[in-house]
């Protein structure tokens, strides 16, 4: 693999400034002024066709004129001159553009037409573009600052993307102030072609990077965000801030769940997905950014705070309640070690208040015992200026003693000149430091939120669970059926007979349109039973009075029905056909009633949703929610998140409800949704929940016709393609699997590697490689199903190992095209594995409507190229490169 497609935008040996300008109050003049300070080395060229001269430099009336190729163009004259200047672009064989000029989709049809045109003319020339109406892209370390913002941006190790360019420059101004430095700015603006997903992509690889943040304030292509947010987690810590967090409002829905879930409540179920950190303030971002740049461990997130005041630490007590931080409770060990170093008057607890006259010592000692209990999984250490205390030297102390631990030792030393100097020593330490409490608190929150997120990331459900099979297509035929009679909402009878379908509990339904058939379903189901409305007007049938409990004759049954029928009728005069079904009345003593819910979010897709049910729903709104597909591990989080998972335990005189038929309804709900892309609201309200087990008691469904060409191409999240396992027999007569990577699979894929000759690791990786580094392990194992594959060939012989063979595919920037690579055990190679890893790889390609399928390998890899030969691909030679021939093949031909 060569250098990553967008590292002309960042490392550009040459640089045109469209538009530059000697006006110190013009956008062209600072870009030029801003490339000069920066002290960039390569050719910088302006270009205006009124001057001769700019700032020192020659001036050029266009791009043609400059002599020089030019890798990196930006632009920075009116809207309509754009399009001129991208053909000249294109003529001049840029492939590089930053627009910084406004006046394109922000501005309405006319605007939107021109995006369009300079969109259509880039694509002709396969340019890609940053912007328009955006600040520009800054790297320091190349010394480059293509942006109008004021001032040098100071080197350092942070990536900065911001959809808004004023929250840019403000949080630039802020960084300066706090000598924080940047690997990489870019702001996107209207990021008409490249997107936050590319650039993540590139960051992710960035060894110049250690870390990202991130403003957002909405997401155009909601799978190639989220693919490169999770691209670039896996590797190095993320954390944004999105706007737009409350609507004024929620938009008429059907379901109470439409009701209750906003697009916020999507957005942080899809980023926990990523895993990556959510801040909420400039503050919060870079104190995240802080704690997470240390690679602190964490096991759980119970926290221990050691004070030297006791209103410190009773205030960030109440902030790590308020953030959800366990406060840890010291083991009695910890308690009768700290009484042997302590005064007597200590607080014998946690925070552990170690009282105005600490010294450096006591300070040290109290650390060393809370760092030593199994019951902490980090410390705050808090120091307010006393005469007794030295900050400078107590600051000594805990860096190090951070050095000899992994668990997180944090700072906040409140106070001003006093303290300085001890903040000064913590700057270059381990030990993240804060001026507050509270903010150091809330980094420790997001440690904890990081932690739990990187376990999400690492999760790859399928679209089913290993649960008993669902009728999948019996299930779909009834909900095409419904929508042919041009009918979205399904009754409550035929909600459910979807939820049966995916073997979820449900109560059995009669539906009856008058009085005496209603009294024969009572009668042939027994007493107590309900009667409900059933039709499509009434969604909240409660509302009306169209639900009546525990009826207990057939005189009953008939004189509620005459009263509903009336009630109705009130309501909805032109009703020609009333509808009403009857059904046992569900008793359980200990039950407990609860909700399930999906939404289509317009960005991410549909989201699943649990919490307490009931008729009050909206005014509890206890909710968790979760993109599909879900395991066992992702539900159980998303219990734990909701007032219910109190209440479903031991609760006063109640026994737990039997969980685990609860996690197995919410995995078949992920399964519904995963695999009916019709389905656009779900309501399972309530399902009642006890000891014994759960019964979807009411549901509805709200559908629409599919239209989509692949499977879960409805979703966000691609699941594990558990279809594509292949299973055969090699000539030996030995038993091998081929199907896709895993997460878990990074042992074996570290162990393959390294059993490879080095002529193998030669030939595959084109480089001398001895062994896989952890970044390269997890970029080859947990992997993005939607733009990439890799498949592995496993067999459980006990005379072979356990991986054979391992070929994958990356999908290129123009998304027709894939880049693929494949390597086969040495004592397994001759046996056709490559072949038939190779025809796995090609058929997936396919399927996923990939056009061309290509690959680099070395002249001297014979066997390589013998196979691709008779396999129908034509070789090509590579310009300047004897080594090395592209090999390309049609899939569809």
């Amino acid at each position: 693999m060569g250098p990553h497609y967008l590292s002309p935008f960042f490392t550009p040996k040459s640089v045109a400034i469209v538009g530059a300008s000697e006006r110190p109050e013009s956008v062209g003049h600072r870009l030029l002024v801003n490339m000069q300070e920066a002290g960039f080395k390569g050719g910088l060229y302006p270009v205006n066709h009124k001057r001769k001269e700019i700032s020192g430099l020659k001036a050029y009336p266009d791009l043609d004129s400059i002599p020089e190729s030019v890798e990196l163009v930006v632009v920075s004259t009116p809207a309509p001159t754009v399009p001129s200047i991208i053909r000249q672009c294109g003529a001049k064989g840029v492939r590089s553009v930053i627009i910084i000029t406004a006046g394109f989709g922000e501005l309405g049809d006319e605007g939107k037409r021109l995006q369009q045109e300079v969109l259509e003319i880039a694509h002709r020339y396969n340019i890609r573009l940053i912007g328009p109406n955006c600040l520009g892209l800054a790297r320091p370390s190349a010394f480059l600052n293509a942006t109008f913002g004021d001032g040098v941006i100071a080197d350092g190790n942070l990536a900065l993307l911001s959809q808004s360019g004023a929250v840019c420059t403000a949080i630039l101004d802020w960084a300066k102030s706090q000598d924080i430095g940047f690997s990489t700015v870019v702001s996107m603006g209207g990021a008409a072609d490249i997107d936050f997903g590319e650039v993540l992509d590139y960051l992710a690889t960035d060894g110049k990077t250690t870390g990202i943040l991130m403003y957002v304030e909405g997401i155009r292509d909601a799978r190639r965000f989220l693919s490169g947010l999770k691209a670039a987690a896996r590797l190095k810590p993320v954390i944004l801030i999105k706007s737009g967090r409350h609507e004024a409002g929620c938009k008429a829905a059907m379901s109470h769940t439409g009701a209750m879930v906003g697009g916020d409540d999507v957005f942080d179920a899809a980023i926990e997905r990523a895993g990556v950190v959510r801040a909420y303030s400039i503050t919060q971002l870079f104190s995240a950014a802080r704690v997470l740049a240390n690679n602190y461990v964490l096991k759980q997130d119970r926290l221990a705070i050691i004070t030297n005041a006791g209103g410190p630490g009773v205030m960030s007590t109440d902030r790590a309640e308020d953030v959800g931080v366990t406060m840890a409770e010291l083991s009695p060990e910890s308690i009768e070690a700290l009484n042997q170093v302590l005064p007597v008057h200590w607080s014998h607890a946690n925070p552990v208040d170690i009282l105005g006259d600490a010294t450096s010592e006591r300070y040290q000692q109290a650390l060393e015992v809370c760092l030593k209990d199994k019951n902490i999984d980090g410390v705050l250490n808090i120091l307010t200026p006393q005469a007794m205390t030295n900050p400078t030297e107590v600051a000594q102390f805990l860096i190090e003693a951070a050095k000899k631990t992994n668990k997180p030792v944090l700072a906040s030393w409140t106070g001003g000149a006093k303290v300085e100097a001890g903040r000064e020593l913590f700057a270059n330490s381990k030990v993240a430091h804060f001026n507050t409490p509270e903010v150091a608190v809330d980094a420790f929150s997001f440690l904890a939120k990081y932690t739990r997120n990187q376990i999400l990331l690492k999760q790859i459900p399928s679209p089913s669970e290993e649960l008993v099979e669902p009728d999948i297509n019996g299930a779909r035929l009834i909900i095409q059926r419904i929508l042919s009679e041009n009918r979205q909402v399904l009754t409550t009878q035929e909600s459910k007979a979807i939820l049966a379908a995916f073997n979820i509990p449900v109560t059995q339904t009669i539906k009856v349109n008058n009085a005496k058939d209603a009294m024969i379903a009572a009668e042939t189901l027994g007493f107590p039973v309900v009667l409900k409305v059933n039709m499509a007007e009434f969604s909240h049938k409660s509302d009306i009075g169209g639900v009546r409990l525990n009826i207990n004759s057939v005189q009953d049954v008939s004189h509620h029905f005459t009263d509903m029928e009336a009630q109705i009728k009130r309501l909805a005069p032109e009703t020609e056909e009333i509808v009403i079904t009857i059904e046992p009345m569900y008793r359980s003593y200990s039950g407990r009633e609860l909700m399930i819910g999906v939404v289509r979010d317009p960005v991410f897709g549909p989201a699943i949703s649990f919490g307490l049910g009931g008729t009050m729903v909206e005014i509890l709104r206890d909710k968790a929610v979760a993109l599909p597909p879900l395991n066992a591990y992702m539900v159980e989080e998303m219990i734990s998140k909701t007032k219910a998972a109190k209440y479903i335990d031991n609760f006063r005189q109640l026994p737990a409800i039997n969980k685990q038929a609860l996690v197995n309804v919410l995995l078949n709900v992920s399964t519904m949704v995963s695999e009916l892309p019709e389905i656009l609201e779900l309501d399972i309200n309530p399902l009642i929940a006890d000891d014994k087990g759960v019964m979807a008691v009411d549901a509805r469904i709200k559908a629409e016709v599919s239209h989509q060409l692949t499977p879960y191409s409805h979703m966000t999240i691609h699941p594990y393609p558990s279809e594509l396992i292949r299973h055969c027999q090699l000539p030996n007569g030995t038993d091998i699997t081929i199907r896709p990577i895993r997460p878990e699979d990074a042992k074996i894929e570290k162990d393959f590697v390294h059993r490879l000759s080095e002529r193998s690791k030669y030939m595959r990786f084109m480089q001398s490689i001895q062994e896989l580094t952890p970044e390269m392990i997890v970029r080859f194992t947990q992997i993005d199903y939607d733009r990439e594959m890799a498949f592995i060939a496993v067999t459980e012989h006990e005379d072979m190992p356990t991986e054979l063979g391992v070929g994958r595919y990356i999908m290129n920037p123009d998304g027709y095209s894939v880049e693929f690579a494949i390597v086969v055990s040495d004592d397994c190679q001759g046996l056709g594995i490559g072949a038939k890893i190779m025809k796995t790889l090609m058929q997936a390609a396919k399927y996923k409507g990939i056009s061309l399928f290509e690959g680099e390998v070395l002249t001297v890899n014979k066997a390589m190229l013998s196979l691709v030969k008779k396999l129908g691909f034509s070789v090509e030679a590579i310009a300047g490169d004897s080594e090395v021939v592209k090999v390309i093949k049609d899939l569809r031909l």
